[in-house]
């Protein structure tokens, strides 16, 4: 079973479980209901604290449906200066790339669910 489960608009389901906000995957742990200091841009701040904590190989951002959330300069700088490799699509590419690296790499997904 794939750890992600087709995504379509607005909702995601996680190994059987149905999430319908936004959300970061930690490896085997997910935070609901995942906030960034301004809706549609990705900051360093909204994601320090889970890349500190969990040491990700990989950074995967779903930048939404449509892909209307961007990820700042600062926050690829950051994730760069880690050495840490970022990947940045539409959350349902996104997906389908968690799915794949989860297998071998330690994989950080953050994922915006609508626009």
């Amino acid at each position: 079973m794939e750890l992600i489960e087709p995504f379509d608009f607005g909702r995601i389901k996680i190994r059987g479980i149905s999430y319908t906000n936004d959300l970061v995957i930690l490896g085997e742990r997910i935070e609901e209901n995942w906030w960034r200091k301004e809706g549609h841009v990705l900051h360093t701040s909204d994601i320090k604290a889970a890349v500190e904590e969990f040491a990700p190989e990989v950074v995967v951002v779903g930048t939404g449906y449509m892909g209307m959330m961007k990820v700042s300069n600062e926050t690829k700088l950051y994730v760069q200066k880690k050495g840490i490799e970022l990947l940045v699509e539409k959350t349902k590419e996104a997906c389908e790339l968690v799915n794949a690296l989860s297998k071998s790499k330690r994989v950080l997904a953050a994922l915006h669910l609508t626009c």
